[in-house]
């Protein structure tokens, strides 16, 4: 991945819903982590669980990737 001119952007994903959010951008990684606990707390009072946060350079296409929707489905034969 390419870097040069990317921002600064705080990466969350969630166990559940199983979703991964950018937010951002921020000009440093010291920007960016002074702003993450309110988007941590805005994901916690809507329940989200199993937060895994990160702070990262990067061009994010979309701000949230609902990865449940994204995920090809599995017939229930593959479980069997």
């Amino acid at each position: 991945m390419q870097t040069v001119g990317a921002a600064w952007w705080v990466e969350i994903v969630t166990d559940s819903p199983r979703c991964t959010y950018y937010f951002g951008p921020f000009a440093s990684a010291t920007e960016a982590e002074q702003h993450k606990g309110g988007y941590v707390e805005d994901l916690v009072q809507e329940g989200a669980q199993g937060i895994k946060l990160s702070i990262k350079r990067c061009k994010p296409h979309k701000l949230t990737i609902d990865d449940e929707q994204e995920m090809p489905t599995r017939s229930a034969a593959a479980f069997g």
